[in-house]
């Protein structure tokens, strides 16, 4: 298998310095393959989804296949402005010229996805590498063996190896292909594999965007409209089954309409999955025994409001909410990554500085509230890659918007121009014409010429 990756590593760096993937046309191609490629593999993506994690067909499309097919038409769209040379002013002491940055692919690009959202997760970030003119080794999740392998036939017939090549496998592949020299690493996951991953990049000074998690909070004062927060909070923890780097984490509500909201969600929670949602087909799956045991292992010894209960065959736990929940709970001290919400309280600003300020930086903040003073400190107070007023989880669904995080959360952002700026080097370029050459800059120095510098450089 190393020989293998070795390879296709060689074999892509002869193709990229053809310079024929730096050309638009093969860029604007390449994107369009891939959107009739969606068209056609589909419902096979569908079905993958809903063997690796229990997706309906209305999930799969609305969080993954739909939002790829989105964010290409955006890319699409605004490349060939994006991708061509852009004039900035020149200095007056650097005339007469001009100056301009062109946008440039890196070469090589290794993406790492995870097994959460396979599809989406994968193809967002090529779509960015492929409309800034790179070559790419892709590598799915070993954990989303099914959507892995129609992704490696999708791919497979659309794109030559040489410049889009999809390597299966589990850690032992993760590994070999970091011990490689790339151009770009693109990695999705969790902190402890993004450390890993800057570590291995450190040694060839490889630039690295880490889009990683954290315990991303949601805030609800009691100006909040009760009903709509309760089912956009109920949205953002039960798609996927919680499943979601952006899913609100935990809730921090306010003491006075704590219970009203509580009893809120758990209405929703109903209304949008029925009484027994382990009897509902649409319901989504833990990924794996591990993860399954450890949240699992979260709820115990926590007061349950709702849910609690679980079926082991299938992997799924019902959406559970947690009351009178510790700071120093287990489920307060990692991300929890599956259907559980943690609820604690607050009566002043204060409280929800200090809660919010001893965890890392988070992926992403949620505030429900109608007080324009309480928006405003918020967002001046907290740092935090993105987040929403008034909603969860929706920011990531446009390509306007950057997605990334901060801290522990990770470096670096995607999404609309901001994936081809990712996976592009901005050249920057003073071409200079011949007369007047100016002398000032030249030796020998002189009291004169120090005055009239001083009038530029200033």
């Amino acid at each position: 298998m190393k020989r293998d990756i070795t390879q296709i590593i060689r074999m892509q760096r002869t193709f990229y310095e053809t310079g024929v993937t730096k050309q638009y046309r093969f860029r604007m191609k390449a994107l369009e393959r891939l959107e009739h490629a969606l068209e056609v593999y589909e419902e096979e993506l569908k079905q993958a989804l809903k063997e690796d994690l229990n997706k309906s067909p209305s999930e799969s499309y609305m969080a993954e296949i739909g939002l790829t097919k989105s964010e290409l038409s955006y890319v699409k769209k605004h490349l060939h402005k994006w991708s061509t040379p852009r004039k900035v002013p020149t200095p007056m002491a650097q005339l007469p010229g001009e100056s301009f940055i062109i946008p440039e692919s890196y070469g090589v690009a290794l993406i790492m996805a995870p097994w959460n959202y396979p599809v989406l997760l994968c193809l967002e970030p090529l779509i960015g590498a492929v409309a800034a003119g790179n070559c790419v080794v892709l590598k799915p999740s070993a954990y989303a063996p099914a959507t892995s392998a129609i992704l490696k036939r999708m791919l497979k017939d659309i794109y030559p190896e040489k410049f889009v090549a999809v390597v299966e496998g589990g850690r032992e592949e993760n590994v070999m292909l970091l011990e490689q020299r790339f151009d770009y690493i693109f990695f999705t996951g969790g902190v402890s594999v993004g450390r890993m991953v800057l570590e291995k990049a450190a040694k060839h000074l490889t630039p690295v965007t880490l889009e990683l998690g954290g315990k991303s909070p949601c805030v609800v004062d009691k100006t909040a409209n009760i009903e709509i927060a309760a089912r956009r909070i109920a949205f953002g923890k039960i798609m996927n089954a919680g499943q979601t780097c952006v899913a609100p984490d935990y809730l921090l509500v306010h003491k006075d309409i704590k219970e009203e909201l509580v009893g809120c969600i758990c209405n929703e929670l109903v209304q949008m999955l029925g009484e027994n949602p382990l009897e509902n087909s649409d319901y989504p799956k833990i990924i794996n025994q591990k993860h399954f045991e450890r949240l699992l292992h979260l709820i115990e010894g926590e007061k349950v409001v709702t849910g609690g209960h679980f079926k082991a065959e299938t992997r799924q736990i019902v959406p559970t909410v947690l009351d009178e929940v510790s700071l120093d709970s287990p489920i307060m001290q990692e991300e929890i990554f599956g259907p559980i919400l943690p609820v604690l309280t607050f009566q002043a600003k204060e409280e929800i500085q200090e809660i919010i300020s001893s965890f890392e930086k988070p992926l992403a903040f949620y505030l429900f509230t109608e007080d324009k003073e309480m928006e405003e400190w918020a967002l001046r107070t907290f740092s935090f890659g993105g987040g929403c007023i008034n909603d969860t989880i929706m920011h990531l669904a446009s390509s306007y918007l950057s997605f990334g995080g901060v801290g522990y959360s990770g470096m670096g952002g995607y999404h609309g121009k901001e994936s081809f700026e990712t996976f592009s080097h901005r050249k920057s370029v003073l071409k200079r014409g011949h007369h007047p050459d100016v002398t000032l800059r030249y030796h020998p120095y002189t009291a004169a010429k120090d005055k009239i510098v001083r009038l530029f450089l200033k």
